[in-house]
């Protein structure tokens, strides 16, 4: 077999969803593949009666869903770049916030966190007649399409709304959720879950655009929050007081969710007249509906009265079953032995937490005022942001789903309320959970109280709640230490003029710099770092020899290698001895493409790599 002597291009692209989900065809009916293609005829033979060929059958469906779809399937080359001026504790942080377009962020960290968080919420555009921003056509910046499309005005203010006289009122919005929660279920780790609030304008359709997505069989719950606590009087008919929250599990048989914690309420009706050695209990009715025959028995009570279940119902308990609850005290007949018998469950033998119902009340989880006197309380007495959601609210998602160590996600962060949540909740219970964030970088309005305090656009203010929620925190806890930092990302065109699709090919020919004029060296070590699916946070090494600059990321786990016809052989044996001592059993390395002053010095380093232990697959370029 013939040696590969010469890099490999690295891959330009995020995940390939479409050649994913062949490999997983493949590795199913290998039958069905065919030179990369599927052979449906074959599929529906393996398949056989499961085929729906009925001409009638269910289909919830829209104009544009194709569309959609293939939306999401579609790779992008884009990347994020790094703004360390905004970010707060860079080198230590494992949270993420990132500025751009939703769909293309996703897109572009999938690699890297696909399966590993635990718990999504977004709060996305209720589609109530209001601003709507996010378009997927990414030729044009945000502020480019607002322009085009007539939604806002000279000064950047929005005007334009999304009116029930659209023909695609629906369609417009099903549209920008399908791709992003198509996209969101592959962040999910098996028991991951998802909430996503909306109202009643689209509860609906989003109900059964989730049922299909992430499956009928893995719906959990649909919450109702109380967001307002009085009427509104001049309302014609009925003052709206409810928001709905979807929850979806990526495999419900795999979640496990951790309740709430019980209150001292909850706590304080049990009590122990009979003065039991097990402590406090509580009675509950032993008598259940609908009767159920063989457990219809007469129980003669300890004051000699006899007595029966009401009619239609019939005892919890069969009769042997009901002796052994006697004989262990298990049965309270009440002070005078002459009550009606209930069951004794204590206080010891219940679990630590309470199952969350499906009502949840703004005195338990805030309401709409609250959050925004909250916010506003944050910003001394500024209002920058119109009805945020409560901190309270997301923290019991976050409680009932995350362990400590969770990833959390929010890719309509708005003003940021989910970065907060986190870090109270960790402050709570010494957790370490990591959240991501994504927010559209829309331009306020020069007329905005923000815009006059000198913020230009939403992500600033999102950025500056996140620094000052760390602040107050770390204010009430001065006992705790938790991860109050944030690296700042925004998304961006790649670094590599090959990849960028703005790039003219004739031009790229006679380019000797194979990357985009002004880019950063950690602009381009986030891009690889990205390409190569790996975390973020990962700690990076830096060292400088020969005039190159020597990345090594996560102890070993990848090397990256930028210099400009300043590489040299004493680079590649820096990093095959780094790669020997780390005792890994497979790593990357990846060379700037033009970074050796000749083809042979580079073919001189692939050989030292290979000897050392890295296969020729592993040995890249950009």
């Amino acid at each position: 077999m013939t040696k590969d002597r010469s890099f490999k291009p690295m891959e330009g692209t995020s995940s390939n969803l479409t050649a994913e989900n062949i490999n997983q065809l493949k590795t199913l009916f290998p039958e069905v593949v065919t030179e990369g293609k599927i052979d449906f005829d074959v599929l529906k033979t393996i398949l056989g009666e499961e085929v729906d060929e009925s001409e009638e059958k269910y289909k919830f469906t829209w104009h544009g869903k194709l569309a959609s779809m293939q939306t999401a399937q579609q790779p992008t080359m884009k990347t994020l770049l790094p703004h360390k001026q905004s970010s707060l504790d860079w080198e230590n942080t494992g949270n993420i916030y990132i500025e751009g377009d939703n769909l293309e962020a996703l897109k572009i960290i999938q690699k890297s966190y696909a399966h590993k968080v635990k718990v999504i919420y977004i709060d996305p555009p209720y589609n109530t007649g209001k601003d709507f921003v996010y378009h997927d056509d990414f030729s044009t910046d945000t502020d480019s399409y607002l322009a085009e499309t007539n939604q806002t005005d000279s000064l950047g203010s929005h005007y334009a709304t999304n009116t029930e006289s659209n023909g695609k009122f629906h369609t417009d919005w099903l549209n920008m959720m399908y791709s992003r929660l198509k996209l969101a279920q592959t962040f999910l780790r098996d028991d991951g879950v998802i909430f996503v609030s909306i109202d009643d304008s689209e509860q609906a359709n989003l109900k059964k655009m989730m049922d299909e997505i992430f499956g009928e069989q893995n719906f959990l719950a649909q919450v109702i929050w109380e967001r307002a606590y009085s009427p509104v009087n001049l309302k014609k008919n009925f003052s709206i007081s409810h928001d709905y929250i979807l929850v979806y599990a990526r495999n419900a048989q795999d979640v496990v969710g951790n309740g709430l914690p019980r209150s001292g309420e909850a706590d304080s009706r049990y009590n122990n007249p009979d003065h039991d050695e097990r402590g406090v209990w509580t009675s509950a009715d032993l008598s259940v509906g609908p009767a159920v025959e063989s457990n219809v028995y007469p129980i003669t009570l300890p004051s000699g009265r006899s007595v029966l279940p009401p009619n239609g119902y019939s005892w919890r308990l069969s009769k042997p079953r009901f002796n052994q609850f006697v004989d262990d005290n298990r049965i309270w007949f009440g002070e005078e032995g002459d009550g009606v018998p209930r069951i004794k469950r204590f206080l010891s033998e219940v679990k630590n937490s309470i199952t969350p119902m499906t009502v949840w009340k703004y005195e338990d989880v805030g309401h709409s005022q609250k959050a925004s006197q909250d916010l506003k309380r944050l910003f001394s007495g500024k209002a920058y942001f119109s009805y945020p959601k409560p901190v309270e609210l997301i923290q019991r998602m976050l409680q009932l789903y995350s362990n400590p160590d969770s990833i959390v996600m929010d890719f309509f962060s708005g003003s940021a309320t989910t970065a907060e949540a986190t870090m109270r909740l960790n402050a709570a219970d010494a957790g370490t959970r990591r959240y991501i964030l994504v927010q559209l970088p829309e331009k306020l309005g020069e007329k905005t109280e923000a815009y006059k305090d000198g913020y230009r656009k939403l992500t600033e203010i999102g950025e500056k709640r996140i620094q000052l929620a760390g602040e107050t925190i770390a204010k009430e806890h001065p006992e705790v230490t938790f991860d109050r930092g944030v690296r700042v990302y925004s998304v961006a065109n790649s670094n590599l003029v090959r990849w960028n699709v703005k790039s003219s090919v004739s031009s790229i020919d006679f380019l000797e710099e194979n990357f985009v004029t002004g880019r950063s060296s950690e602009a381009i070590l986030t891009e690889v770092i990205l390409k190569q699916g790996l975390d973020l946070s990962y700690p990076v090494e830096t060292r400088r020899i020969d005039g190159a600059d020597l990345y090594i990321v996560a102890g070993g786990v990848l090397y990256v290698v930028l210099g400009n016809q300043t590489i040299t052989l004493s680079t590649a044996t820096a990093v095959a001895d780094d790669f020997r001592r780390s005792n890994m059993e497979r790593a990357t390395v990846v060379f700037q493409d033009n970074g050796f002053k000749d083809d042979n010095e580079k073919l001189n380093a692939i050989e030292i790599l290979n000897d050392a232990g890295f296969q020729y697959a592993d040995i890249q370029s950009i």
